[in-house]
This record gives structure tokens, sequence and C-alpha cells, in this order.
């Protein structure tokens, strides 16, 4: 049996290109064995880029504009990174980890996590820094083969998923306990329903301001972080009356260390969603003049300062509140160090108008984001309604992405039951576990990961075959290794049963509940991919094909998927190119115009 033709790669000697007519020395597509790359260069001052034809097509010009600046690329970052975890996670980090030495070491193993995953994304755009979409564009272009498999698989699980209801629960608790009421459990729901739909519509009116509205509302969350890194140097000074021994917890910190694989496991989960957000800008990428210096400088910056934030915050934590008294204090250990320095009254509602600031500016960065993410699946082509998550109409803005995520979140924040409650401030929230919620996400964000981190030396493999030059940025490979081995871990560990069997978790169910949900989301996202790719055209008597169509005047374009006739698939692959474009007999079209030969996906 001979090599299959997707292993069995010619030479590079046997790598062909056809040239536009009207310039021979333009390349226009490449071919190498079964792979076809298309030449394509943004306005946005990125080169020329190399990428599979199976790919969305690149938007010359960017119709969501050029405003992403160097201060916007910072605060894109630190909205997303600075959420709500440093006000809530280090208590249950410390309870994990059980002593405060190993505490301080995972915020620091957080910080060269996200160093490496930064550097990771950092290559991977170097690759494609005309396409915004992060992950979506790194995935299609890792693994073009079987086609459509990775842009399918994320799309079902990006859609599925797409919800940020967390953040919009926890502003509603700050917000309540700034009100000094106890709501029921719907007023609750109800006012995150009301907080996430005006961040909704901020980001739907306008582009520009709300990228503005990030960037100050960052400014106020680094203040308030530097603000209690302040307080933890006074406080390790002696000037705080109400803390007698500031050095107390610092004294033998190893002491009481876990050595639990369950605990410990939970406690880099823990972490890993404190950083997460450092690559939130590289969803905009296309909109970033100068993307690789630009994201470089500015993204390094945002992960530095952030960093070493955290640590300060740690150590301020640690300063004032008793070691025993911390690690029970959970989702509340902003709230117990202010009232351990200031007392309790206006500083702990001082703490909640801060925090509730903070969790709308993470409402508004992911929001941001994501939407880039969505809008880059729909121009793969395989969500139905092309245009609707395509178009920037009316106002220049991805709205189909923001009603999406819009509606999957509100369903999320009323749909499920009373579960384990947790408490923000003095206030009990009945939701179905903040933790459940954000670690069904990350199951299979993991798996993404992986396959993510394996995709970059395959992307340098192929890059290499075509002679193309070192890329801007080249990510170490400590890092790369180092990034992929946490992700390794943080899918293989939550199947570690925990201290008193099965049920003795954080939840009242089984402990690895949503690490099995996380597998069946996987599984069902390969089998819609069977469904839709192979079996539903089989059984209409049709192949899927990629075709380009302009969405409006703005720059906007995309593939579609069009589904033809079977005994019209050879006619249909003799008029077009690989990437979907029309062909003539001088040459490619390049208008992208609909043909109206073919129905619709």
């Amino acid at each position: 049996m001979g090599i299959p033709k997707f292993w069995a790669r010619p030479a590079v000697s046997e790598v062909t290109a056809s040239t536009r007519s009207d310039s021979s020395s333009d390349l226009e597509v490449i071919h190498d064995g079964e792979l076809t790359y298309t030449i394509a260069k943004a306005n946005n001052g990125s080169g020329v880029t190399y990428q599979e034809a199976v790919g969305a097509p690149v938007e010359s010009k960017s119709p969501l504009g050029y405003h992403v600046g160097w201060t916007t690329v910072i605060f894109l970052n630190v909205n997303q990174m600075i959420g709500t975890g440093i006000f809530s996670t280090p208590g249950t980090i410390l309870a994990r980890t059980g002593s405060i030495g190993l505490a301080l070491f995972y915020w620091v193993i957080g910080i060269f996590l996200a160093i490496a995953g930064f550097a990771v994304y950092l290559e991977l755009a170097s690759y494609f820094p005309n396409r915004s979409g992060s992950e979506v564009v790194y995935l299609e272009q890792a693994y073009p083969r079987p086609r459509h498999f990775f842009p399918i698989s994320f799309a079902f699980y990006s859609v599925v998923l797409s919800f940020s209801a967390s953040n919009a629960i926890v502003l509603s608790n700050y917000l309540w306990a700034l009100a000094h009421k106890t709501p029921t459990d719907w007023q609750v729901k109800g006012v995150a329903v009301a907080a996430y739909t005006l961040a909704a519509i901020c980001v739907i009116a306008h582009n520009k301001y709300s990228l503005w509205a990030t960037n100050i509302i960052g400014g106020v969350k680094i203040l308030t972080l530097i603000f209690i890194s302040i307080t933890g140097f006074v406080v390790l000074g002696g000037r705080v009356p109400r803390v007698p021994d500031p050095g107390a917890n610092f004294r033998n910190a190893f002491e009481g260390t876990t050595t639990n694989g369950n605990d410990l496991s939970v406690a880099l989960v823990n972490i890993i969603f404190a950083f997460s957000g450092y690559a939130n800008a590289f969803a905009l990428v296309n909109e970033i003049k100068n993307p690789i210096p630009t994201l470089k400088r500015n993204g390094a910056i945002s992960v530095s300062v952030v960093s070493v934030l955290y640590i300060l915050c740690n150590i301020a934590y640690f300063s004032a509140v008793p070691k025993e008294t911390f690690a029970k204090s959970k989702a509340t250990a902003a709230s117990v160090f202010f009232a351990s320095v200031f007392g309790e009254g206006r500083a702990q509602d001082a703490l909640n108008a801060l925090v509730l600031i903070s969790a709308f500016g993470n409402l508004l960065a992911v929001l941001i984001g994501q939407s880039r993410l969505l809008r880059e699946i729909g121009r793969q082509g395989v969500l139905p309604f092309t245009e609707f998550w395509v178009s920037t109409k009316p106002f220049g803005t991805p709205i189909g992405p923001y009603i999406l995520k819009w509606v999957v979140t509100v369903i999320f924040i009323i749909a499920p039951p009373a579960g384990d409650a947790f408490q923000f401030g003095k206030l009990p929230l009945d939701f179905l576990g903040k933790r459940l919620i954000v670690s069904l996400k990350s199951y299979p964000d993991g798996v993404f990961f992986v396959a993510m981190a394996i995709g970059v030396y395959i992307i340098r493999h192929r890059q290499k075959r075509l002679n193309r030059e070192r890329p801007a940025f080249k990510a170490w490979d400590v890092c790369l290794v180092f990034f992929l081995l946490v992700q390794i871990y943080t899918i293989a560990t939550p199947w570690i049963p925990p201290k008193g069997g099965p049920y003795a978790g954080e939840v009242s169910f089984w402990y690895a509940t949503y690490a099995a949900v996380g597998v069946g989301v996987i599984v069902l996202c390969a089998i819609y991919y069977v469904i839709w790719m192979y079996a539903l055209p089989k059984w209409k008597g049709y192949r899927l094909r990629p075709e380009i169509l302009n969405i409006d005047d703005q720059g906007a374009n995309t593939h579609r998927l069009v589904k033809v006739p079977i005994a019209e698939v050879e006619k249909w692959d003799r008029e077009h190119d690989e990437a979907g474009r029309l062909r003539r007999r001088n040459g490619l079209d390049e208008t992208g115009a609909e043909t109206g030969s073919f129905g619709k996906q």
C-alpha cells in the first residue's frame, strides 16, 4: 500500500506557484502537495503572508477600522486579566495549596505561564498578522486537513459555550452589596442581565468609543491594584495598628503544604483563570497598525505590569490577614483584606465599587475579543447565515457575534437552577457554581490549546518548506514546551479524585463532572463535523465548496460554503481555484463576486 498523499510531501523543488496574468512576478497561489497557499497583504502595515486556501480570505482593509493603538493593546489584556480573579481566587489558592509559600510559588508559575502563552501567540500572529481571530486562525492554518474539521469543531464549541455569565453575576452581587441589601436569586440574575445588556449595547453602538472605555476602566484597575500593593507595604512597615504582627504568615511559609493532586490541580486551574486574558489583543490583529511590533512591546508591558501587581497584592493580603482566616475567605479575599486593614464600613463599600467597575471592564474586554473570534469563525464559512456573522453594518461593529454572546450569556444567567452557593461580599450567590462553569469551558480550551501548541511546530515546518524568511518573532522552545505541558496537566489532573472520595470536592456532585462534560462537548464537536461535512452531503447528493463573497463596501469579505450538486462538482472545480475565486481565461477574478450558479450553505 502506498503512502497516503497527505503525508507523501513533494520535495521542495516540486513546490509550484501560479502567477497573476497582470504581473508575472506577483505570486498568487503556491501548491505544496495537497496543500494550496494563497498570498495576501493587508493595509495594517504587515508584510505578505502565506496561508492555506481553506482559510477565510484576508481582508486587505479592516472593516472595523484601525482604532487599536498601543494603549488599547495594553488595556484589552489588562481588562481581561484583571477581572475578579485577583479579588477572589487568592483565598481558594491558599486553601488548596495549604501554605503561604506554595501559594506564592503558584502565582509565580502563573507569571511564567502567561509569558510562555504570550510568546506562543506572538509567534503564531507573526505568521498571520493580517487575520483577526487568534486561535480560530491558528487552528485553521495548523490543521487544514481534514478540510474544515477544526473550523467546524471550534465553531460548534465556541457557539455552544459562548457565554460570560460569571462576571455579570459578580457585578450584580457587588452592586447589591453597595446598596446594603440582600437580594433574592432572581434579583441577582435580573441585575446581571441588565449589566450585560448595557455592556453589549456599548460595544455594539460604537467601536472606537467602546475601546476608549476599556482603556479608562483598565487604568482604574491598575490604580486599584497599586493602592492594594502600597497598603501592603504600609502594613509590612508596622504602620497599621489593626495588624500587630504583619510578618507572621511569612515565618515557616511552607508549613501545611499539601501533596494532594486534586487540590494542586484545582489551584492551578484558578491560577490559569486569574491570568487568562494575556492574549486578548491578538483577537484584533488586523485592526492594529504594524501589529507584531505593537503587540510585542505593549502586550509584554500588560503581562509584566499585571504579574508584578498580582505578586504585590498577594503579599499585601498575606501581611494583613491570618493564614487560617484567609484560607476560608474563598471569593471574598479582597474584602477580608480591607476589613482587616480599614475595618468594616466605607472601606468595604469602596472595594465593592472598585470590583464592580473591574467586572464591567472585564465584560467589555471579553465581548470585544470574543466577537472577533466569532466573526472570524463566520468568515470561515462554516456557520449558517454567513452575512449575519461577518457584516459590520450599521454601526461599524460585528453586531451578529455580539447578539450571539448576549443571547447565550443571558440563557446561562437565567436558566441554571440554584445550586452550590458561594459568597461575594456577604451575599449568597445561588448559581450552579462559578468554578464548574469556568472549568466546563476550560477543559475543551485545554484540548484546543494543546493542539495549538503542537500546531506551532507544524506551521514552522511548512513555512520552512516554502522557503519563508524567519518570522518577526519566534518563541523559545522552552516556552512552547512549558505551555504545552501545562495544558496537558490541566486536562489530565481533573480526573484525580479529591481527599475523601469522589463527592468530596468543591461541589456536591461527582468531582470530575465538568471534565466528563468537557469531553462530551469535544465528542459532540466531532459528531457535528461528520454529520455536517459527510453524512448530509452524501444523503442530499451534494459537495461543499468554498466561495469568496464580498459583504459590503467597508472591506468585509468572507468564505461561504456552497452546496454543489455532485453532477456539477467537476465544472465548479474547473471554474474556481482552491480558495473559491472564479477563474477566467485571462487569470483570476479578484472581485469575489457571487456567481449565482449554486445554492447557498
